[in-house]
């Protein structure tokens, strides 16, 4: 375990910090490896700058990532999105293998971008 590892209180106090609101998908989204393809995950929630993912295998600490994942837009299509991501923190999950993990976004395309922002605009509100 990492010694930046952070308990729910310590998470807690950090989502009072964030700037920017997080919204919680209604759907399952999963999360891949651009360079692998392999799956690592499914968002938990997003932002305009971050978001933290449910991973299903080893995140390095404070290690850059390009990920994959699917949004629907407002008519319910899926628009892929390709993200380079900056791991920011990791907390053990509630299942054996399972940790939830904090990334910043560092590198978004101006049209991902505009996907993202359109879906955090039209997806429900995140609380808590």
């Amino acid at each position: 375990m990492s010694s930046r590892t952070r308990s729910s209180a310590g998470m807690t106090s950090m989502n009072d910090k964030r700037r920017l609101p997080r919204k919680r998908p209604d759907v399952p989204l999963q999360v891949t490896d651009a360079m692998t393809g392999d799956v690592v995950g499914r968002i938990g929630n997003i932002s305009r700058d971050g978001m933290m993912l449910l991973a299903l295998r080893p995140i390095r600490d404070d290690a850059l990532y390009q990920f994959c994942f699917h949004l629907p837009d407002p008519h319910g299509r899926l628009q892929p999105l390709e993200v380079g991501v900056h791991e920011q923190w990791s907390s053990s999950g509630t299942l054996h293998g399972q940790n939830w993990v904090g990334f910043r976004f560092i590198d978004i395309s101006p049209e991902d971008e505009r996907v993202l922002q359109e879906w955090l605009v039209t997806a429900g509100d995140f609380h808590g």
